[in-house]
């Protein structure tokens, strides 16, 4: 029961930085884009990028900050799910892309652009 209040939780925060982010100019091309190699919660474009977004939710800050769950090994799934993602979509070789973490703390986001490099 613990985790399916866990993933709906998790789907109502995406659904809310989402929101959140259509407000700052992004334009969302995919949600929860998923493959063998992990998945993407956000695609969308922004500033003339391809923007990947990873979106971390803590209740409270007794488990850490929401962004410091984005490890090397997350930004290695997500990087290698974004290949997949460009290469399933026929997205150029040259399309800039960006790495960005939106860390929610209760209703604050805090949105980190270009949080990581692509790591393979």
């Amino acid at each position: 029961m613990q985790k399916l209040n866990t993933r709906k939780i998790g789907a109502e925060k995406e659904r809310f930085v989402c929101g959140w982010l259509e407000e700052r100019g992004y334009r969302i091309v995919a949600r929860n884009f998923s493959c063998r190699t992990g998945e993407i919660d956000l695609v969308a474009w922004e500033g003339g990028y391809l923007v990947f977004v990873e979106v971390k939710y803590r209740a409270d800050a007794g488990c850490g900050a929401p962004e410091e769950a984005v490890d090397l090994r997350k930004q290695r799934a997500v990087s290698r799910t974004a290949l997949v993602f460009l290469q399933r979509y026929r997205f150029a070789e040259t399309t800039p892309v960006r790495f960005d973490v939106a860390a929610l703390s209760g209703e604050t986001v805090t949105l980190i652009k270009n949080a990581f490099e692509f790591c393979g």
